[in-house]
């Protein structure tokens, strides 16, 4: 494995990853002048920055040139044949533009993709320099290319599946290493001499070998001599064993003799002193050498099934217009125009070149990925226009030293995640303008370092068709979560937001410090409530030993803990402790809490009041729907529930459980248990219901203390949840249809009168249960 080159510099101070590879001399007459050792030199340090940057995103490598202006336009001819033989294309300029600016030269590296291998376009494919894989080729040891080596590792996983089949089928799969004539088949001319490989095979079976011995056969694909100076006997021989035995392993197997000369195939070996070094090599390697014959496990890079419905979003989300502008989202926007004078004229001046395209606003483009918020930043907004390369604005309050910084490290990311997460395969830079916006004057100041490299017109966005691939990018990057299948498949699975969801996680967690979300089954709420602590963290500046989730049961406690974004306890023991660091909490599934223990919900509010610095986030997930008791729950009345948002588009549940709850949930509402408030059940007729998903349906039967016909299943974190049928509404009917929430005389809905209207609610109700 080649050592980091030292004199490759990365530089920090731009939107992008730009690589410093030192002075190199350029021009096809003047590389011809340097001696090859300096001219090799120059060659690795540019196709180590090429190499690294076609697997990074894309970027831009800084040349110094060492020959001053001289022939500044050209890079020289084996500069350019390395590099296209790197990106294993004939043309140059799909992955490659230079362009001399001042007194650097700039080569533009585009992204590396899979375009060169159409019948596997999924699967990600890394540029490499060296494969180090090695193949025999007759008598030599071939260094394999990076086609070849992948090539390679697809046969050899093809293979290891069938060797599998056949294993699975009581077949024997095939010896790993042949013999005799078997195995000099693999060649012609073993083919000839199978004799060759069966002495070979015969002299490996000895203890020792004669002095002089002269071997019967000769090398070939399968048979390699190797005789070295008896000083330097240990050295080379640790050198070629990685080399040769992979060769070998890589090509059906073969023989290595070390201390047989090759032309007279005499044995010679060497000198004692030597033996105890070469036996301490050979205890090395065997303990080094796996005969396993399957494949070890991998994670491939990424998997983008499941986001077949981005273009769909994209339109929703962040459509084009062919005739104006577009500022969104709207709603956002009013708000920020209302709280800052002189915004509005300040954006309106920016824009006035611009005729086609969408500027996106955010509070915080670095909290949407997942950075950490900036004080003093009144917004971010990315500008995506036709014939212009994507622009990345910060509005600050007033001067700041590290606006710049700021700007510069989220337009990095962004661009980043839109290639390698995104999956954009344009030619992509984003340019950075910091801009003031001054309270006396409205005086805007910019800077920038979109003018210190000037990109080629192919960074440009040129039309429609490349804007929206950009923004279905972008889509990926904002909408997407991973998967809860991704550690069980062991690959990267992707999933994507609805909108719904989105809106919901955009909002303005400092203006919405408190929230009700009611979800359908199935609707994501878990999903929503682990992505908005993660917004907590990165827009409080908070650690996660502030941040506390509850729920009611311990899989999904243990399985939210293993995330590693928050604290998290059931219900039970979140009424035993004072958690006395915690400023934000997130409760999940609250239709199943019970106030056995105490009033769950006041301890919530007092907890996340308490802060010197303003209250604390408290975001409550619901579903009455999957309410798995018929005690009361402890949550304030429906209509003191607010602000509410709703979930009513069902995505994570396969066909024949949606058809199963629909079913189910169409007899709770028409007889709805006492403890499911009848204004909650209207959320039934906005369901959606995403179709085609396969899977199955197992249910049991069980008897409850709820009631005597209970249908069971288990739920998306593998907690039990219990549907009520028919008879359960029945025979609660007349308990739903009492003990009102107690209203003061002018509807105040304050803290204090709200908790007496719960617990009198809860009293009522427990009542009309003994009578019954």
């Amino acid at each position: 494995m080649k050592k980091h080159n030292p004199s490759l510099v990365v530089q920090l101070s731009y939107p992008d990853l730009v690589i410093n590879v030192g002075e190199v001399t350029l021009g096809e007459e003047n590389r011809k002048k340097l001696q090859k050792a300096q001219r090799d030199q120059e060659k690795e340090k540019v196709l180590q920055a090429a190499c690294a940057l076609l697997n990074s995103g894309g970027g831009v490598i800084q040349v110094e040139m060492a020959n001053g202006n001289e022939h500044r336009g050209t890079l020289g001819l084996d500069l350019e044949e390395s590099l296209r033989t790197l990106s294993q294309s004939s043309d140059f300029r799909a992955f490659f533009e230079t362009d001399p600016q001042g007194r650097c030269f700039y080569i533009f590296v585009k992204s590396w993709n899979t375009d060169f291998f159409p019948e596997d376009r999924s699967k990600p494919c890394i540029c490499s320099l060296d494969s180090s894989l090695h193949r025999r080729s007759e008598t030599s040891v071939v260094l394999m290319d990076s086609r070849e080596a992948f090539r390679f590792l697809e046969t050899k996983k093809r293979n290891a599946k069938e060797m599998g089949k056949e294993k699975r089928d009581g077949e024997e799969p095939p010896n790993k290493i042949l013999r005799g004539a078997s195995f000099a088949k693999q060649n012609s001319h073993d083919e000839q001499n199978p004799e060759n490989l069966d002495s070979a095979h015969q002299i490996f079976q000895r203890d020792q070998l004669e002095y002089g011995e002269i071997l019967p056969f000769d090398e070939s694909l399968h048979i390699e001599f190797k005789q070295f100076a008896t000083k330097h006997i240990s050295v080379r021989v640790k050198d070629i064993i990685p080399k040769y035995i992979s060769a070998f392993a890589n090509t059906e197997g073969g023989y290595l003799f070390i201390g047989v000369e090759d032309e007279s195939r005499k044995v010679l070996g060497c000198a004692k002193e030597n033996i105890k070094q070469l036996l301490k090599l050979s205890e090395d390697f065997e303990s080094q050498l796996s005969l396993s014959s399957r494949p070890p496990l991998s994670r491939p890079v990424f998997s983008k099934k499941g986001l077949e419905y981005k273009e769909d979003l994209q339109q929703l989300l962040f459509s084009v217009s062919s005739e104006d502008l577009q500022f969104t989202p709207e709603s956002l926007l009013k708000e920020l125009y209302s709280e800052h004078e002189g915004l509005k004229e300040l954006i309106k001046k920016q824009m006035h070149s611009f005729s086609r395209g969408i500027l996106i606003f955010s509070r915080s483009w670095a909290v949407d990925l997942n950075l950490k918020e900036k004080q003093g930043v009144i917004c971010d907004a990315l500008l995506v226009t036709q014939n212009s390369p994507p622009i990345f604005y910060t509005v600050l309050r007033e001067q700041d030293a590290d606006g710049q910084l700021y700007c510069t490290r989220t337009a990095f990311t962004l661009k980043q995640k839109l290639v390698n997460m995104g999956g954009y395969t344009g030619k992509l830079c984003v340019m950075t303008k910091v801009l003031h916006l001054s309270p006396e004057s409205n005086a805007e100041s910019l800077e920038g370092s979109d003018s210190l490299i000037k990109y080629p017109k192919s960074y440009y966005l040129a039309d429609t068709k490349q804007m929206e691939a950009l923004l279905q990018s972008l889509v990926i990057v904002l909408l997407s979560f991973r998967s809860f299948l991704s550690d069980q498949l062991g690959c990267e699975i992707l999933n994507l937001l609805t909108v719904q969801q989105y809106e919901i996680v955009s909002k303005n967690l400092r203006k919405t410090t408190e929230l009700f979300i009611h979800g359908l089954p199935g609707s994501g709420k878990t999903i929503v409530a682990m992505k908005i602590m993660e917004k907590i963290k990165n827009t409080m500046g908070c650690e996660k030993n502030e941040i506390l989730y509850v729920c009611e049961n311990r899989p999904l406690k243990d399985f939210i803990g293993n995330k590693d974004i928050c604290q998290a306890v059931t219900r039970k023991n979140f009424m035993k402790e004072n958690f006395e660091n915690i400023q934000h909490i997130v409760i999940d599934e609250a239709q199943n809490f019970r106030i056995e223990n105490g009033d769950w919900y006041e301890k919530a509010k007092t907890i996340t009041q308490r802060g010197k610095d303003g209250p604390g986030i408290l975001w409550i997930f619901l579903d009455y729907f999957q309410t798995s008791h018929t005690d009361c729950c402890g949550l304030p009345h429906l209509q003191y529930q607010y602000p509410r948002e709703e979930l009513v588009r069902v995505v994570r549940n396969a066909d024949p459980i949606a058809n199963y709850l629909q079913e189910i949930m169409h007899k709770v509402k028409k007889n709805p248990p006492p403890n499911i408030p009848s204004k909650f059940l209207n959320i039934f007729n906005e369901a959606e219901w995403s179709q085609g998903v396969p899977g199955n349906l197992e249910m049991s039967l069980e008897n409850s203390p709820v009631s005597e016909k209970t249908r069971d299943y288990r739920g998306a974190h593998g907690q039990r949840r219990n549907w009520p049928v028919v008879d359960m509404g029945h025979r609660f009917w007349k308990a739903s249809a009492v003990a009102p929430v107690q209203k003061s005389a002018d509807g105040d809905s304050s803290a204090g009168k709200r908790r007496g209207g719960t617990a009198q609610k809860c009293k009522k109700f427990q009542s009309r249960r003994r009578e019954e």
